[in-house]
């Protein structure tokens, strides 16, 4: 194995982990409950494991991405579960699917967001994404 390298951040990284680690970006969060009433008012498109809510700014700024989870999904442990596998997917799949100018929200639903299998919830965004955007798969 390689030796470890030291990044900008101070952290270290197998030579050959680097690319995993650099092929995806922080992406923007929605932290104003603003943004996400904003949201909620635009396009809703339901899944099994979750619900997008997704709405078009008037800016080329980059795509936004937004998680709630209420009381109803579960416990605190399970709503924090929950949000983690939605942050997740969100990373991978919005990196190659989301617009520039675009609002996304992935609202957890109760036991499912948890159970559901983590390669069908993958697959249920990308299709939700490709039915709000009209592209093909």
């Amino acid at each position: 194995m390689a030796p470890p390298k030291a990044n900008v951040a101070g952290q270290t990284a197998y030579a050959a982990d680097a690319s995993a680690v650099l092929s995806y970006g922080k992406p923007d969060i929605l932290k104003l409950r603003a943004d996400f009433l904003r949201t909620a008012k635009g396009k809703r498109l339901p899944c099994p494991a979750f619900l997008l809510q997704a709405r078009a700014r008037d800016d080329d700024a980059p795509w936004r991405v937004g998680f709630t989870c209420s009381k109803k999904v579960g416990n605190a442990v399970i709503r924090n579960r929950a949000k983690r596998r939605l942050r997740e997917i969100a990373r991978v799949v919005l990196a190659h699917h989301g617009l520039a100018g675009w609002d996304y929200v992935l609202v957890g639903r109760p036991d499912a967001t948890v159970s559901r299998d983590f390669y069908a919830m993958h697959a249920d965004l990308e299709h939700a994404l490709h039915k709000l955007h009209g592209t093909q798969k």
